[in-house]
């Protein structure tokens, strides 16, 4: 009998890391649309679907989907002839991404990657890292201070 090659047999351990990649992945696009969300709403005091639609980058169809998701989980409102409204819930949300993708910015800027491509790569690892390396982050960027 031959003994399983260790780089194709799954472990409890990768099937957990896998299954939080799919659900962070999952959780990213609810970020995102809060954040737009309150974006908008700060500069326009409401947030239409198509105008998240616009900044989002996707059709009008797709962002109406994703603001009946946030409406399912909680996170906003809408009002028929008006725009979105964020719950306490999604407001807290936004803040809390954003502080998340500020901070991973800032980390990035620190090691030496230039701010655009920081601003770019930020979108995609802000929704995954954890809050162990979230925190590792902020005491590194403490002690720079």
């Amino acid at each position: 009998m031959t003994e399983p090659d260790p780089t194709t047999v799954e472990t409890p351990a990768q099937a957990e890391r896998f299954c939080q990649a799919r659900s962070a992945q999952s959780m990213a696009l609810v970020e995102d649309y809060t954040e737009m969300i309150d974006d908008l709403a700060r500069e326009q005091g409401e947030a239409r679907v198509t105008d998240i639609a616009r900044r989002m980058g996707v059709t009008h169809p797709t962002a109406a989907k994703a603001v009946a998701r946030l409406k399912r989980e909680g996170l906003a409102t809408s009002r028929p002839y008006r725009g979105v409204f964020l719950t306490e819930a999604g407001i807290t949300m936004a803040a809390r991404v954003r502080a998340r993708h500020r901070t991973v910015v800032d980390v990035l800027v620190a090691i030496g990657v230039n701010p655009e491509a920081a601003e770019m790569d930020a979108e995609g690892i802000e929704h995954h890292v954890s809050q162990s390396t979230l925190t590792a982050f902020e005491d590194y960027l403490a002690a720079r201070r």
